[in-house]
Formats: structure tokens, C-alpha cells, sequence
């Protein structure tokens, strides 16, 4: 696991979830009473007997796919480092996944989610009185999230949030990338952000005038809350962090994706829409306009052109619906 962290540069997540399925596997391997077999007497047979296990209690495929990898990866390291002649999960087939296709909105629906947003100032919903916290414990809880029950009428978390979804979209950021923006990140005249990705790669963005004007909207709304702050002029990594939750902290991933699901409830949309979403719209509609896979690929910093490759298939799909849409005979 040091060796995932310093020299891989993998993730905290992925970090989480390999150390979790290796002490699986080893659970797997020690049944009450036995002892944990030796690191040699791993074989490929035993891992198959672990992959037909995790099938019969109704793991996703894609999840046991990870966990095959991690094994692949555990092993791929002992030989590398001389502890084993062999890796025994080499031998093991990656359960067959299906290809999903990311559902995209069209850039009309994007553009009229986000401009209603923009031109409203005040988010119309109807329940808006009933969504509100109803007791300390509640208020505190809605604090704690970075987020309120409902649009506060003073309006103070609208800029915040419209910033957050422009950005999102105008730059195609992974959740991670967005939270862990620092306004030193930031290149305000020449519209650039400077992103670290996964393995904390670091990559150049632009963002359009848009979310130029959205971020201007959210700095006073920024400085009053980091005014509240604890953390306040202490140089801590909330002074340094680009959004802030109502305590002035850095917002949470978590955060983010509850800002998304409220704004499309309160603008009354039928999408599942996710953080997320937002990217894979920025990929797609990008390249419906003509841009070029290859330039795609390092906006969105993928290491392989193949991952992104799956924006065509998207993109080839949105066709065929305004095909069969469109056209008389379809």
C-alpha cells in the first residue's frame, strides 16, 4: 500500500478500496479455524474459487473486476519485488462487462438548465418553505453539508452553487478535481485552471466566459463566508480553497453531487442528472462540434485515447435520436 501511495500516486479512494479487497481475499483465504496460507501457496485456482464466491452472493461484474485487479496488481508487485517466481492472477479471466454508454443531454437541455439558473436570481419551488430545516439539529446538519434545505432568501448560496455547475460544465472537472480547487489554481485574466487529476496528474483547462461570470458573482458570497470561518486567516487549506461550504471549509464531494440532485428538483427537470453528468455533457457536445478526439482526451485528462472513445458512441446515439425524431420514414 506505501508503494500504491509514493510511488503509483494512486488516490486515496483507490487506496481505500485495494486495501479493503486484499483483506477480503485474505478473509476469503482464512476460514474460521484455518490458518492464512502462505503467500507461495496462492494459486490461480484458488482465486477462480474467490471470483465464483464473489459471484454467488450477486456482486456487480464491475466490481469484481476491481477486485481481480487489485489481486493482479498485489501480485504483479511480490514478483516484481522477489517474494514470487509468478503471478498466479494472471491466469484469471476479468469477468466480460457490458459497454455503458453515458446518457448525455443535449446542449439545448444543458443550456437551458444553466440559464435558468443564471436568469432567475432566486430559483422558483414551490415547496420551498416545507424543504427548510425544521430544527437546530437540522440547520446544523444542512451546515455540516454545504448546502441548504431550499434557496435562503438571501440568496447567498445561489452564486455559489451556479458557479459550481458552470465550472463543471465549462471545463469537464471530476468532482475531486473541483473540490480540491485552490485559487492559486486559477488564472482568472487568460480563463485557465491548473487540475490534478487522478494519480495527482496536473493538466491546463480553460473555461468559457460563462463560468467567468458565475465564479465574479461568487467571490463576495466567498469572502463572507470565510469572514465566518474559524479557520479564517490561519492559511489553512479552507483560506486556500476555492469553494467553501457554510462553516467556510473546503466543500466535500458529497457536497456536490446534493447541490446537483437539489437544482434539478428545484428547476423541476425529470434527469438523473449527477455531477458527472456534467462532464460527460462537456466531452459530448464538444465533439458533436467538431473537436478532435485527441484534444478531448487531454481536457478531460485521460491516460488512454480508449476511455474517451466512448463519447463517440454517445454522441453517434444522440444522432440516431433526432434521427428517429426527425425524419419521416424512420
Amino acid at each position: 500500500m506505501e508503494y500504491m501511495r509514493s510511488v503509483r500516486n494512486s488516490s486515496p479512494h483507490t487506496l481505500v478500496n485495494y486495501g479493503n479487497d486484499l483483506e477480503q481475499f485474505v478473509a476469503f483465504l482464512t476460514p474460521p479455524g484455518a490458518e492464512t496460507p502462505k503467500l507461495g501457496q496462492v494459486s490461480h485456482h484458488m482465486i477462480r474459487e474467490y471470483v465464483a464466491h464473489l459471484h454467488d452472493t450477486g456482486l456487480e461484474k464491475s466490481s469484481i473486476a476491481r477486485k481481480l485487479a487489485a489481486l493482479r496488481s498485489f501480485f504483479k508487485y511480490c514478483v516484481r519485488e522477489g517474494r514470487l517466481n509468478e503471478n498466479p492472477a494472471r491466469l484469471v479471466a476479468t469477468p466480460k462487462l457490458p459497454k455503458r454508454v453515458p446518457v448525455v443531454l443535449s446542449a439545448e437541455e444543458m443550456n437551458g438548465f444553466l440559464n435558468q439558473l443564471a436568469g432567475s436570481g432566486k430559483v422558483h419551488d414551490p415547496g420551498f418553505e416545507q424543504k427548510r430545516p425544521r430544527n437546530a439539529k437540522e440547520t446544523a446538519e444542512a451546515k455540516n453539508q454545504g448546502i441548504s434545505r431550499g434557496i435562503p432568501e438571501d440568496g447567498l448560496l445561489l452564486p455559489r452553487d451556479r458557479a459550481i455547475l458552470e465550472l463543471l460544465y465549462a471545463a469537464g472537472l471530476r468532482v475531486s478535481e473541483l473540490t480540491g480547487l485552490n485559487l492559486a489554481d486559477m488564472d482568472q485574466k487568460d480563463k485557465m485552471l491548473r487540475v490534478r487529476g487522478k494519480g495527482n496528474k496536473e493538466r491546463i483547462v480553460p473555461y468559457g466566459e460563462k463560468a467567468a461570470q458565475a465564479l465574479r458573482a461568487y467571490w463576495p458570497v466567498r469572502d463572507s463566508l470565510l469572514e465566518a470561518s474559524e479557520d479564517a486567516g490561519r492559511g489553512t487549506t479552507s483560506a486556500r480553497a476555492v469553494f467553501l461550504n457554510y462553516r467556510g471549509q473546503r466543500l466535500t464531494q458529497r457536497s456536490v453531487g446534493r447541490i446537483v440532485k437539489k437544482y434539478v428538483k428545484l428547476v423541476n427537470v425529470n434527469w438523473d442528472l449527477h455531477p458527472h453528468s456534467l462532464r460527460h455533457a462537456f466531452a459530448t457536445h464538444l465533439l458533436a462540434d467538431g473537436a478532435d478526439l485527441r484534444a478531448i482526451q487531454e481536457l478531460l485528462g485521460h491516460q488512454s485515447l480508449s476511455t474517451t472513445q466512448k463519447y463517440t458512441h454517445a454522441s453517434i446515439r444522440q444522432l440516431m435520436d433526432i434521427y428517429d425524431k426527425a425524419h419521416p420514414h424512420a
